[in-house]
């Protein structure tokens, strides 16, 4: 039933899409609905709503055609923190019909989520996407970072400089390309140092990703909790040119080669407009 549903999804958003000059992107998302903090404690989590809606309502408004995968195909997780009108601008309106829009995709549920693994993705083939998109929330934190099936996804899109973008804690998502990305971050995360190969696919690009600074601003969300690492760093240290904003939670943006990458969820749109960019 769970296939059924999935294909008739996938065969709207292919309907909804009209042209025939229409991209397809392909929004990557995590599996996971909490995050493992220090000392065995953790935190509930997912997808920020405006981080995956906004994106996804521009391309679909545009006429592009969207799917959805996560590592092993499981209906993502919404951050409940994320339902709040200061996302999108304090506009009570506007985070009404995101929801809508989420609700009518039906992405978080378990029956009927057109969500797929990144194993079928990859068997489907990588070339029937123009352009993939990862959005934020801490999910990311928790598997993204070290899923093998995203890193030969991003390594080939990196080969073919096809558009990649990524927003707030998504760009962690490119350390899964790491040749021992797992063993890098569990480094990274026991002793606060952690070093990557000098020839890394990402090497020198300029990054941008939720700073350190908005971390440690928005550490009270964690209860008490402390994150293993912080993204920035772990970015650093792996061996990106990071550019930050230099007033917290504004907008910035860094494009270099085929990737694009957004700060915070401030960034969304902005990663979204250039996008769209791109797909023309």
């Amino acid at each position: 039933m769970k296939t059924f549903h999935a294909l008739a999804a996938s065969l709207a958003l292919i309907l909804a899409a009209g042209s025939a000059h229409a991209g397809h992107v392909l929004v990557v998302l995590s599996d996971a609905g909490q995050l493992e903090l220090k000392h065995g404690k953790t935190f509930a989590t997912g997808f920020y709503l405006n981080e995956l809606m906004q994106p996804v309502k521009l391309l679909l408004d545009a006429g592009h055609q969207v799917s959805f995968a996560t590592p092993l195909g499981r209906a993502p997780t919404l951050d409940r923190g994320s339902i709040d009108p200061m996302y999108f601008g304090g506009d009570a309106a506007a985070l009404r019909t995101h929801q809508t829009l989420l609700e009518k995709l039906a992405l978080t549920s378990p029956e009927t989520s057109p969500v797929m693994s990144l194993a079928r993705v990859e068997q489907l083939g990588y070339d029937r996407f123009d352009a993939v998109y990862v959005p934020g929330g801490h999910a990311p934190m928790q598997d993204l970072l070290d899923s093998p099936a995203l890193g030969r996804l991003l390594s080939d899109f990196h080969s073919k400089n096809k558009t990649t973008a990524l927003v707030c804690h998504g760009p962690i998502a490119l350390l899964s390309t790491l040749p021992q990305a797992h063993q890098f971050n569990t480094r990274l995360a026991q002793t606060g140092k952690a070093s990557a190969p000098p020839d890394w696919i990402y090497a020198g690009y300029q990054v941008t990703v939720i700073s350190n600074q908005e971390e440690t601003i928005a550490k009270p969300q964690l209860k008490g909790g402390e994150m293993k690492f912080y993204p920035q760093t772990a970015l650093e240290q792996a061996g990106v040119r990071y550019r930050s904003n230099t007033q917290p939670w504004t907008s910035n943006v860094v494009t270099d080669r085929e990737l694009i990458t957004g700060q915070n969820p401030a960034s969304a749109v902005d990663v979204a407009k250039e996008l769209l960019q791109r797909l023309k």
